[in-house]
């Protein structure tokens, strides 16, 4: 990942303070005043890197409004936001990939959103094994989703494809 996409992750998923920009409800912020506010906190980006960068990021985290005067990111957030994401019904299965260290706390309480607003699953292992990769060996824990929505745990699927759920409980999870 780019210092750039980085900065940017950062400035649209956690702290849009650090460009001096302000996210509306739904998590937008101004293409104009995050180009200006990346200038303004040292880290210049022209319109024409950023939108090179949305375009071939390939885990597309940023997305641009219809009329492409907004920007903002898909889903990862630690400040509130409504994506207004409507529950869909997912796959059977989905997958988490995480790092052995991980696994004795998810044994015991599930996966868990952390700091984010939604716990992130994947629709297929090499997409949760290469979330894991960045952190170690990935081992991959598999999420019976069917169960899950069957039992009222709403599921919500984000526009990079990006599948999300508040918690998942650990009688749910196939843990290697």
């Amino acid at each position: 990942m780019s210092d750039h996409s980085k900065f940017l992750s950062l400035v649209l998923r956690h702290r849009p303070e650090a460009a001096g920009v302000v996210l509306d409800r739904e998590g937008w912020a101004s293409v104009d005043a995050l180009l200006a506010g990346c200038a303004a906190h040292g880290r210049p980006i022209t319109r024409e890197e950023l939108e090179h960068l949305v375009a071939t990021s390939d885990k597309q985290r940023l997305a641009f409004s219809a009329d492409g005067q907004r920007i903002r990111a898909n889903q990862g957030h630690s400040v509130d936001v409504e994506l207004g994401l409507r529950p869909i019904e997912p796959p059977p299965v989905l997958f988490h990939g995480t790092v052995a260290r991980f696994l004795p706390s998810i044994r015991g309480d599930g996966l868990l959103r952390g700091a984010r607003t939604h716990v992130h699953l994947s629709a297929d292992v090499e997409t949760a094994e290469r979330v894991a990769a960045r952190r170690g060996a990935p081992v991959i824990v598999r999420v019976d989703a069917a169960a899950m929505a069957r039992d009222g745990f709403p599921f919500f699927c984000s526009a990079n494809g990006v599948w999300l759920t508040e918690a998942v409980p650990p009688r749910y999870l196939t843990i290697p």
